[in-house]
């Protein structure tokens, strides 16, 4: 295993996230007749696995995200999971009523949208206080990217389906 730097796929000092890398003889040789998709995810029998993590000095490896739960603005990416918490915490709930994903932006190549069950009267002291927060500003999207929603798209496994917030996103901005 390494971690690599996200855009310059250059090895990252321990302690920094970064791509993970895994290579061995449990890795798959490659995708069943795509030969694209292939070469999108191994090089030189390393395959990128698209987590998000970080390898302390000892070794010891933690996942902290998936980059499909990331943007990449401006240049810098964006976490969408620090965005969603933090419109959480502001809200007060505790159950999930925020879903962040990304579209395209012809200035900054993305821009981010959020979708929420919230009801209108409710959002919008959020989106205050939000846009009041110590987040950078490149992570807080302006307040004509909030989407209400009646209910967030889920998987069958229960966790948020990232493809159907993106759909709806898309649809709805």
């Amino acid at each position: 295993m390494k971690v690599v730097d996200l855009d310059t796929g250059a090895p990252v000092p321990p302690g920094t996230p970064g791509m993970l890398l895994v290579k061995g003889p449990n890795v798959m040789k490659g995708y069943l007749g795509c030969p694209e998709k292939t070469a999108e995810v191994l090089h030189d029998g390393w395959y990128t696995t698209g987590d998000v993590a970080l390898m302390e000095e000892d070794g010891f490896l933690t996942i902290t995200d998936r980059l499909s739960r990331f943007s990449k603005i401006g240049g810098e990416m964006v976490p969408h999971v620090r965005i969603e918490d933090k419109l959480q915490e502001i809200a007060g709930v505790t159950e999930q009523v925020f879903a962040v994903t990304s579209l395209a932006d012809d200035k900054k190549g993305e821009r981010i949208i959020v979708i929420s069950t919230l009801s209108d009267e409710k959002l919008a002291p959020v989106v205050e206080r939000f846009a009041q927060c110590e987040l950078p500003a490149l992570w807080k999207p302006r307040t004509n990217q909030f989407f209400r929603v009646d209910t967030l798209p889920i998987l069958g496994t229960g966790k948020i389906d990232l493809r159907g917030v993106k759909s709806l996103a898309a649809s709805m901005a």
